[in-house]
């Protein structure tokens, strides 16, 4: 099951107006459940260097299912999957990165969002993924 262009234009309709509400500008990432991009955004006056960590963030999440903060923190030294950043031509292992489920919990893509802080990349992404 794959999200839809209809769906993923939702999900950054979603993490735009949160962006917009936390005075933060965003790319913002789409992947379909095969981690190909769907659909991305750049907000006006984000910053060129986070377009390309959007994307990675989203693929990311949907290569390892699982949020990619959560990735980062088993992925620092003496954990699990430390150096798994070097995988799949680079991974992004810090927060930003959600899979989005369809309402029958099932992943059907992923967002990525990058642009301010971590912290903000994940409320904005979470805000996004729950657009579904």
């Amino acid at each position: 099951m794959n999200i839809t262009l209809e769906q993923a234009e939702k999900v950054i309709a979603a993490a735009k107006q949160k962006a917009t509400a936390i005075d933060t500008k965003m790319n913002i990432a789409i992947v379909d459940a095969g981690a190909n991009l769907l659909a991305f955004a750049r907000m006006d006056g984000a910053w060129l260097g986070s377009l390309d960590i959007s994307i990675k963030k989203a693929k990311t999440a949907r290569y390892f299912d699982m949020n990619t903060g959560l990735i980062g923190e088993l992925s620092q030294p003496g954990q699990s999957l430390y150096n798994i950043e070097h995988s799949n031509n680079g991974l992004i292992t810090f927060p930003g990165g959600i899979p989005i489920k369809n309402a029958e919990d099932v992943i059907i893509g992923a967002i990525g969002v990058s642009g301010s802080t971590v912290e903000n990349d994940h409320a904005v992404a979470e805000a996004g993924a729950a657009a579904i």
